[in-house]
């Protein structure tokens, strides 16, 4: 249960502001998280990691010398926005190049993907790795579906430790894929967490039960069964992962790991260290060498009560990054001199400037507008309904996420009205803030697909229906380029892909204009959406309990077709005629 916060909708603003207060001579708050307060050395690979809040001393508490140069803070487990992690990453940059490092959940892939191709585009080398050390999370043979939990810290180290060592940007990847290739975690539960100002534990297990494989997020394990000893409870952990040893790694005698032994909040100390006595009794008797093992919290969730062991199968290179000395507000290891002091006024902000926009883009600018207050109108109206759609087979939250990002979209579109921007500055703007209270997949996949209509509509010319379809088909191939959900895995893509065709087809095949050709592209799309009731979903939280969604169409898929119905309205309202004039709201 959590006891002290103010507002819950501050809890992680004020708890970054209470970190850095108390960690001033090692982190520093910037917009979307911390950086270091102290100076790197020119030239160096920062490391930026990031996820959500509410798992301490991930991802802030691992900012410092020796590990990571800046971590991005999404709201309470959901993913930092794609801007947040370019403000964080830009803020870090040492000139040397950034490795953006994650655990591997939708939201962060399709956030930290997005920064990623942002950063590349304004000439800041970059390259991405998300740890996949989660065994339960996914079978052996497809392991880039696993996620990422304490083997975070593994993979984070060794990285930096390149980073400091003065490594190239591709030496850095090269060595934290490697160290995640080699890391291998298994977790259990015992029961859920409780979120500030929930009055119920986001999730629950059964007293006296414990969940095998359960996720820090309540992702569903894969068996329960009743609470064992703690040896029994290190045999089972160490002989999982044994059995998952690395290629060519099996257990000999003098074979190094590193081993951590991860309290995920409720789970104390000492009964952490009764654990690892048996741990530590197995991997001797496997022949293993332990070099400098964790026991503590490292990744956490509140309050939940559950812990994780994490073993990586350590070479000569690897080593000595675990063995590098750090020195961060959660993280210490050795010891290494006190870096300098960044002075006051290297901490000065870049001012916030919007592009300079043509007339006609201004005025499609207020269309754009009035769609997204239509979106958060129809959002608004269904978000209990499409909440209810989501619980089905996974955790009911996204009527939450969708009226929460909705709502600062269409608030922040006011905002870029009152400043002059264009249509397309608009929607990108709008898609940050959708991305940034949302959270999740669902904020992640709207900020991407607005921003890709935004780019495409730019801040010039008066988007016609021909450039509305390639915005639209562009929105498409960035979700599944960066979210990597195809047709058929039961997700907005399968109303997503439906619309776009059919808004394609009547404006450049049937020479229909946009109010005409989007209504009808917009029915398509809400048979389609209905059409998933007959999927099972293939990836994302609901994967596990696929049978659980059979009969029920998808919440991604639902809520797309209510905001395409309500913004073919706003065409209508505005007049547009349906062939002679095709550009939005240019009246």
């Amino acid at each position: 249960m959590t006891y002290l916060f103010n507002q819950p909708s501050a809890f992680a603003r004020e708890l970054t502001e209470g970190l850095v207060a108390a960690h001033a001579d090692k982190v520093r708050q910037v917009p979307g998280g911390v950086v270091r307060s102290t100076r790197s050395r020119p030239g160096d690979v920062a490391i930026v990691i990031g996820g959500g809040s509410g798992h301490y001393p991930a991802f802030a508490g691992l900012v410092g010398q020796g590990l990571a140069h800046g971590a991005a803070m999404g709201n309470l487990f959901a993913s930092p926005s794609a801007q947040q992690i370019c403000s964080v990453a830009k803020a870090a940059h040492n000139g040397g190049g950034i490795l953006l490092a994650f655990g591997n959940y939708a939201g962060d892939v399709l956030h930290f993907g997005q920064a990623h191709a942002r950063l590349q585009a304004e000439g800041i080398p970059c390259r991405l790795l998300a740890v996949t050390d989660d065994i339960s999370s996914a079978p052996a043979d497809e392991r880039d579906k696993r996620r990422g939990v304490a083997g975070d810290l593994v993979v984070f180290k060794v990285a930096a430790a390149a980073a400091e060592a003065g490594c190239s940007l591709d030496e850095v990847a090269e060595i934290a894929a490697r160290a995640n290739a080699r890391t291998r975690s298994l977790g259990v539960a015992f029961s859920g967490c409780t979120l500030p100002g929930a009055d119920q534990p986001l999730f629950t297990i059964p007293a006296g039960i414990m969940a095998l494989g359960m996720g820090i997020h309540g992702e569903p394990g894969i068996q329960e069964g009743p609470i064992p000893a703690a040896d029994e409870l290190a045999d089972l952990l160490v002989t999982a992962l044994l059995n998952e040893a690395p290629s060519g790694d099996e257990a000999q005698d003098g074979q190094r790991v590193c081993a951590i032994l991860n309290g995920l909040g409720g789970v104390k100390y000492e009964e952490l260290f009764v654990v690892y006595r048996r741990v530590a009794q197995r991997l001797a008797q496997a022949g293993l060498t332990v070099v400098e093992p964790e026991v503590g919290e490292l990744v956490t969730s509140f309050d939940m009560a559950g812990l994780s062991l994490t073993l990586c199968w350590l070479d000569d290179e690897l080593q000595r990054g675990w063995q590098a000395p750090a020195n961060t507000p959660a993280f210490r290891k050795g010891s290494m001199a006190p870096a300098e002091p960044l002075a006051p006024q290297e901490r000065i902000e870049q001012p916030d400037v919007i592009p300079v926009a043509t007339r006609v883009s201004r005025r499609s600018a207020r269309c754009v507008s009035q769609a997204l207050d239509a979106a958060r109108e129809a959002i608004v109206a269904h978000a209990a309904e499409l909440g209810r759609i989501d619980a089905v087979a996974g955790d009911g939250d996204h009527g939450i996420g969708m009226e929460r990002g909705v709502l600062a979209a269409a608030a922040c579109a006011q905002q870029m009205l009152a400043r002059e921007a264009g249509a397309g500055t608009l929607l990108q703007r709008a898609a940050d803030a959708w991305a940034d209270r949302a959270g999740g997949t669902s904020g992640a996949i709207w900020g991407v697909a607005l921003n890709a209509l935004g780019t495409v509509l730019g801040d010039e010319l008066a988007p016609d229906a021909r450039r509305v379809a390639e915005g639209v088909r562009q929105a498409c191939a960035s979700i599944m380029h960066f979210g990597k959900a195809r047709p058929g895995d039961k997700t907005l893509v399968d109303a997503l892909i439906p619309f776009s065709d059919a808004l394609s087809q009547a404006v450049n095949e049937d020479g229909a204009g946009l109010p005409q050709a989007w209504r009808q592209a917009a029915a398509r799309a809400s048979q389609a959406a209905e059409e998933t009731a007959r999927l099972l979903p293939r990836i994302g939280r609901a994967r596990p309990l696929a049978q659980r969604s059979l009969g029920t169409p998808d919440a991604g898929a639902v809520s797309l077709a209510l905001i395409l119905n309500a913004v073919a309205d706003i065409w209508q309202q505005d007049g547009v005629e349906p062939s002679a004039r095709r550009e939005i709201c240019d009246q």
